[in-house]
Formats: C-alpha cells, sequence, structure tokens
C-alpha cells in the first residue's frame, strides 16, 4: 500500500521501504519519525487529510544536497553576480505506513 504525505512543504508518494530525501526535519539519526499528514492512503484520498493514519520512518542520514549555482547578469552592463546554495537535507527510510 502506499501513501501520500506532505512535509517541507511538499508531497511525497511512499510505500514501506523507500529511501526519500526530504528537507530537513529535527531527529539524530537511528531515530523514528512519525508523518501525521498523510492525504492519500491507497484509493482512499483525504479531505484534506485522512484522520488516524500515520508514516513512520528512520532518519538515516542528516546531510546536505548538491550545490546550486546562481548567476545573474546583465549584458552590457559589466554586471556578473555568482553565488553558491547548499540545502539540508534528511535522508529517511519509510518503515511502515499505517491506516487506523
Amino acid at each position: 500500500m502506499y501513501a501520500i504525505i506532505k512535509t517541507g512543504g511538499k508531497q511525497y508518494r511512499v510505500t514501506s521501504g523507500d529511501v526519500i530525501k526530504i528537507e530537513k526535519i529535527a531527529g539524530e539519526e537511528g531515530k523514528e519519525v512519525i508523518f501525521n499528514e498523510v492525504l492519500a492512503l491507497g484509493d482512499k484520498i483525504g479531505t484534506p487529510l485522512i484522520q488516524g493514519a500515520s508514516v513512520k520512518a528512520t532518519v538515516l542520514k542528516q546531510a546536505k544536497d548538491a550545490k546550486v549555482i546562481i548567476f545573474k547578469k546583465k549584458r552590457r552592463q559589466n554586471y556578473r553576480r555568482k553565488n553558491g546554495h547548499r540545502q539540508n537535507v534528511t535522508l529517511v527510510k519509510i518503515t511502515d505506513v499505517a491506516a487506523k
């Protein structure tokens, strides 16, 4: 069975055993986290959430994502700005998708 969860302003389709990369959440490596914002569970769609449904996951790693380069330029104006950004992410492994 799959579930659609919401975390960090994004939605993810997960099943048991999946490893996903999400925006940083609080939790140490090896600890369990619970996602209560379940939007859909199999064929059942919530309005907006499914009451009593939850997804359990284990934190595998707290890391930084790949660098994104931001480059601004205005032609013929000698204007160039280069900047970089690395987003903090959390790798989690989904252990259980549970209804009520």
